[in-house]
């Protein structure tokens, strides 16, 4: 990447399945890591890889649900909050054309998260729809912290190789008054976590820092981690089948979400991981 201090290094993989062990990283990585290195991988292959899905169709919309999804996210958020608060325009024409099933999503949200997550008005609690086959939906990785001291040992185990583990979520992380937090239920040590729509709000008077470490392997300096999470995440977003969203997955296959299938995601190329290294 121009002017960066660090070469980066993408790591491709087939689909990683539920259920299925997230090791295909670890094997995809182990000829091209280096000592000292950073393998940052996405939070959401290693939380399908634990299982951790919920099938949205399954859920009963309650009257608060209902409420969340068709006035208090399609219509003041999407014409009235969002634009006052510099909503960028692509997520404002998202709330607006909110489809019914916005109302499952908003009932997972309380059920497993509260009303402080289920009020923002997306990327509630880290819960990714992309990535996910048919009407399920993906929740953050359990115990990330344990997943990445997991990894880094047994590339060094295996391999030899001391390298630095980190999982990132895109959502954000904000800076106000030299503190740093986020919405997320969950962050790396140095970052306030659990904050939902109040961490949202107070981030509009922050700085955006980048995307969200949610564990790291060693303890290191918070600041170059972010700065290491902001660049994989850059750079993955180049990526030609990039499936940030729930949009995105729909317009890579063309085709209404609710009928992708495992298979239809296993046909393309996934990048779950980067490698970053110090330039010298």
């Amino acid at each position: 990447m121009k002017d960066s201090k660090y070469k980066v290094i993408p790591i491709k993989t087939g689909y990683i399945k539920p259920n299925e062990s997230y090791d295909m990283i670890i094997e995809n990585s182990k000829d091209l890591l280096k000592d000292n290195d950073f393998l940052v991988i996405s939070e959401t292959p290693i939380a399908i890889s634990q299982g951790r899905l919920v099938d949205e169709s399954k859920f009963k919309s309650s009257y608060l649900a209902i409420f969340l999804a068709d006035i208090w996210a399609k219509y003041v958020w999407g014409y009235f909050l969002g634009p006052v608060l510099g909503i960028k325009k692509r997520t404002i024409q998202n709330l607006r054309n909110l489809p019914r099933e916005a109302r499952s999503h908003k009932e997972v949200v309380l059920k497993y998260y509260g009303l402080k997550h289920a009020l923002k008005p997306a990327s509630e609690a880290g819960i990714d729809l992309s990535n996910a086959p048919g009407p399920y939906v993906s929740f953050l990785p359990d115990k990330p912290e344990e997943v990445v001291v997991d990894i880094a040992g047994k590339i060094s185990k295996n391999y030899g190789k001391e390298v630095v583990v980190v999982i990132i979520d895109t959502d954000a992380t904000y800076k106000l008054f030299g503190k740093f937090f986020t919405s997320l239920p969950l962050a790396a040590k140095g970052i306030k976590a659990d904050f939902g729509i109040f961490g949202y709000f107070l981030g509009r008077f922050g700085k955006i820092i980048g995307p969200t470490p949610l564990a790291v392997s060693k303890k290191y300096e918070l600041k170059e981690i972010i700065e290491v999470a902001k660049i994989a995440d850059d750079y993955q977003n180049q990526n030609e089948y990039s499936m940030k969203t729930v949009y995105d997955m729909g317009n890579t296959f063309d085709g209404e979400i609710d009928e992708i299938t495992i298979e239809m995601l296993d046909s393309i190329e996934h990048m779950p991981a980067v490698i970053l290294r110090k330039l010298e």
